[in-house]
């Protein structure tokens, strides 16, 4: 990625140099010898820094791709991890709540079972659905943010301006008069 390019580059420019020097006829390049020179130095200096601007661009485009990997390798490990959150909740949950239902014996150990089975349930459906919501909400904003951004997005769209009932009732005031004006010159 780094070098790819501008070696591409700079090996197209002297094919294309080396088949453009066989093409001449020796004649022309005896009698414009010195003017031939002259450009082919500019030409060369025209070249190099090229050759250097695409080599920088490359250099800062394999860093934000390095970074951009980090970037997402650590967006993934915060969703991991709050999926291990909830894992481990819900087993907490079961360890210590609802074993602690099936500890009673005989008829107590059912009205016990049946009580702790509401607040686990309770509690397991509750951090089910907001550790779920929040997992999704997190992975959907990743995907939009972290890796839409960094790929596609250039920022070169129009001007971000707030919403304001104030603008658009003056722009509809304004548009409303020049529709009054247009009638005037109409009739006239």
């Amino acid at each position: 990625m780094l070098l790819g390019k501008p070696l591409y580059l700079i090996y197209s420019r002297k094919r294309h140099f080396d088949v453009t020097k066989n093409a001449e006829d020796v004649n022309q390049e005896i009698s414009l010898k010195f003017e031939k020179s002259t450009k082919s130095e500019t030409v060369v200096k025209d070249e190099s820094e090229t050759l250097s601007d695409v080599f920088i661009i490359q250099v800062i485009s394999t860093m934000e791709y390095a970074l951009g990997t980090i970037s997402h390798t650590a967006s993934y490990l915060r969703l991991w991890a709050l999926s291990l959150a909830h894992s481990e909740l819900s087993e907490v949950l079961w360890s210590r709540l609802l074993c602690l239902g099936l500890r009673f014996p005989g008829y107590w150990g059912g009205i016990a079972l049946f009580i702790t089975f509401l607040i686990w349930s309770f509690f397991t459906l509750t951090i089910l659905v907001v550790m779920e919501g929040l997992s999704a909400f997190l992975h959907t904003l990743r995907l939009h943010w972290v890796e839409f951004m960094s790929k596609f997005y250039t920022g070169r769209g129009y001007r971000f301006e707030p919403f304001s009932f104030k603008e658009i009732l003056e722009h509809k005031e304004k548009d409303d008069e020049d529709e009054e004006d247009d009638k005037q010159d109409d009739e006239k």
